[in-house]
């Protein structure tokens, strides 16, 4: 039985999205067929770049790029250079990609592999989420044909990173995490709840050191911006995988475990602004409509393997 996921990944490349790429392409159950890229931890022009070097470094040049949104729907575009350098890759230099550059845009693009694949398809969101929402605005049948989308975003009981309220991908554009909260695709989300669990230590880090290729060097070198980062904060020398996660879990789902439950975003509230609300610990079934799979545990140690395995593995 063929077990192999199609997967559109769109993304707002900074480090830890460089982590998810590069372990996507190794892991034997997902077949990456799109990538987009949104504003978000840098601008667009940066993510874009980022994302087609990334992949080219990884010798996956035949993966299509697409450029998409280079603000949120409504708010201003809010960064995190401070985690990810100006740059997003923490400021480490890698060969430009030589692929053609793709000319159309990514929400045409996606609908188009979507409709393709005719309802197999699984969208992987590890930024703002304000391509899929274009998407959604400008072909409402986009839903029929996605199998389910896992997102990175959202806090539900761990307090926010950008706000004391709200976690990055959410925050960056809520109206477009509501937009997707309430459109009846499937949901499986990876809040900080489950993503600040899922972490490399100082020594599976320096694990990647002294391995003979590339890419292994580019996770190793990029990882200093945002574990210098987690040490300030008091957080441990350390790496959060936040956005590696869903993508282990479309490959290897039995090293996560979650509770259904709704979840909806504060799109209106300035203290609250971009905040994940949840009925998962209300236990009242009339509060929300049920809409996501919210994880909330893992195995951490065997993530974390599969990880170092994948950049060992170029």
């Amino acid at each position: 039985m063929n077990n192999i996921r199609p997967v559109w990944i769109d993304t707002d490349t900074g480090v830890d999205d460089a982590f998810a790429l590069v372990s996507a392409l190794r892991l034997p159950n997902i077949d990456v067929v799109g990538i987009s890229t949104v504003a978000g931890n840098v601008e667009v022009e940066k993510t874009f770049k980022n994302a087609r070097n990334v992949i080219s470094l990884c010798q996956r040049e035949d993966i299509k790029v697409y450029k998409g949104a280079d603000k949120p729907l409504i708010v201003p575009l809010h960064t995190a250079y401070a985690v990810h350098g100006e740059d997003g890759l923490g400021g480490v230099v890698i060969p430009k990609s030589k692929a053609d550059i793709e000319k159309e845009n990514a929400y045409d693009a996606l609908y188009k592999k979507a409709k393709e694949l005719n309802g197999e398809l699984v969208v992987c969101a590890v930024g703002p989420l304000t391509n899929i929402a274009i998407t959604i605005f400008k072909y409402p049948d986009f839903v029929n044909y996605v199998k389910e989308i896992v997102i990175m975003g959202g806090s539900i009981g761990v307090g926010g990173n950008t706000t004391i309220a709200a976690e990055f991908n959410i925050y960056v554009d809520p109206h477009a995490a509501q937009t997707v909260f309430k459109s009846g695709l499937k949901i499986t989300l990876f809040p900080l709840d489950v993503t600040m669990k899922t972490v490399l230590t100082r020594d599976e880090l320096e694990s990647l050191k002294d391995v003979d290729n590339d890419v292994a060097r580019f996770c190793y070198t990029s990882s200093n911006a945002p574990t210098s980062l987690y040490k300030h904060l008091g957080l441990g020398d350390l790496m959060c995988l936040h956005d590696t996660c869903p993508l282990v879990y479309l490959n290897s789902p039995e090293l996560f475990f979650g509770k259904e439950a709704g979840v909806y975003v504060e799109t209106l509230s300035e203290i609250s602004l971009g905040r994940t609300v949840s009925d998962l610990y209300v236990h009242r079934d009339e509060l929300f409509d049920t809409n996501a799979m919210v994880m909330l545990d893992v195995k951490r140690d065997e993530v974390a393997k599969i990880v170092i395995d994948t950049f060992k593995a170029y």
